[in-house]
């Protein structure tokens, strides 16, 4: 929207976010927010959560290790990050000056800096390996052994130990040598090759993708085996959590598809070779919508809303793979409609009329929407240097054991002292 298109009109509050009314071009009103949604969540240390007494050795660094112990620290384990003296790579992921990757992800964590190029420092890891429940790494694989970090050895000396172990292609294979960069990965997945228009080069994500997914995929397999251990039914264990594997598998049944059919989908933009209608379209104003029509219902709907209820009776669109046959039709169809309609009419129409449509957010947008204010989806957290930060809130919601916030993200090296002599070690050890 550009600059002076809309104009104070009235304060109001849904709920406790605080939002202004304000007069478009064409008289609609729409309410946004003109500052921080809630108050500022505080951190307490001494709240607690399901995961506590838990204690994660967290040597990795980048954004799949930190994810993954994140989904941890988030539920009330204590979550030791092991920092080099530059500190891990992520606190360098800056936006104008401001390491706000770190401040997500760093989050519930403390930080403990070891020069693990000096004997003393290692030993230092190594004794705070021997008080851990889960051991976390992203070395190149055979790293850890060169380092004397060899799993058996880790398990001899803590037979409890669940060691994490991720890399880009895994612990074993002709590929385990590569850099375990996530952009390889979600080239080489198959993901990549399917992200994008077919008249155009394929898509890598523009976030990371691969190493989010890796990272959910690894807190799910560590509590596992926490409750393996919990149960009797194992002590310690090695996880080989590769980048390539989760990634590839939200491909679903695509190596079935090909096997059976003999043919390989293609690019298609943002439609589907699943199902149809479903794409997005553009209305008269500029702006974009996301529509699906993957049930008949659904479909149906849209045919009549767009003033085309022929369509349903037509053998090209009345089922869903003769829709995806000819989506091009489907498509010109619905996108005719769109464009006669600015964004926000469109969108009360189709969904008076119970067809599946949303916007397209940027992060502005949802800045501003009352879903995410009133869900706590988006948070305001303490912070030192802004006064609060909006960050996710954590996920997902447990109503019993919910997680909590209880700290911010550690500076270099904050906790080291702390951590040390917890494990009885004399900080000046590693002075």
């Amino acid at each position: 929207m550009p600059a002076g298109a809309w104009r104070d009109l009235a304060s109001h509050s849904i709920g406790t976010s605080p939002l202004v009314g304000e007069v478009g071009r064409g008289g609609a009103t729409r309410w946004v927010s003109r500052r921080p949604l809630m108050t500022p969540i505080p951190f307490d240390p001494l709240a607690t959560g399901p995961l506590e007494g838990i204690r994660v050795i967290d040597l990795s660094r980048l954004v799949a290790g930190n994810m993954l112990s994140l989904q941890l620290a988030d539920f009330g384990a204590d979550v030791v990050k092991i920092e080099p003296p530059q500190g891990d790579p992520l606190r360098e992921w800056r936006d104008d000056g401001h390491s706000l990757y770190w401040k997500t992800y760093g989050r519930n964590k403390r930080s403990v800096m070891l020069n693990l190029r000096e004997a003393a420092h290692m030993e230092a890891l190594k004794a705070l390996l021997k008080t851990a429940d889960v051991f976390i790494e992203n070395f190149r694989p055979g790293t850890l052994e060169e380092m004397g970090l060899a799993p058996e050895t880790l398990l001899e000396a803590n037979p409890d130990l669940v060691v994490v172990r991720i890399s880009g292609f895994g612990q074993t294979g002709p590929y385990a040598q590569y850099p375990g960069f996530g952009t390889l990965v979600e080239a080489m997945s198959g993901f990549a090759y399917r992200t994008g228009f077919p008249d155009r080069e394929p898509v890598l994500p523009p976030l990371a993708l691969a190493d989010m997914i890796a990272g959910v995929y690894g807190a799910n397999a560590t509590v596992t085996a926490l409750f393996a251990r919990f149960r009797g039914r194992a002590r310690g264990q090695v996880i080989d959590l590769s980048l390539l594997e989760p990634m590839y598998s939200v491909l679903g049944p695509e190596a079935a598809i090909y096997r059976v059919t003999g043919k390989v989908k293609e690019r298609s933009g943002s439609a589907s070779n699943t199902a149809s209608p479903r794409n997005v379209y553009r209305c008269s104003d500029g702006k974009y919508v996301a529509l699906s029509g993957s049930t008949p219902q659904v479909a149906r709907r849209i045919f009549e809303v767009i003033g085309q209820p022929e369509m349903n009776d037509d053998p090209r669109f009345a089922t869903n793979s003769a829709r995806v046959r000819h989506r091009d039709l489907v498509d010109a169809a619905i996108g005719a409609w769109f464009a006669r309609y600015p964004h926000d009419e469109a969108l009360a129409i189709m969904r008076e009329a119970g067809a599946t449509v949303g916007p397209i957010y940027s992060i502005a947008d949802i800045a501003t929407d009352p879903h995410f204010a009133e869900r706590g989806i988006v948070v305001e957290v303490e912070d030192a240097a802004f006064g609060s930060l909006p960050m996710h809130n954590i996920v997902p919601r447990l109503s019993a054991t919910p997680g909590t916030f209880r700290r911010p993200a550690p500076g270099l090296g904050e906790h080291t002292a702390e951590v040390l002599a917890e494990a009885g070690i004399d900080p000046a050890t590693v002075q």
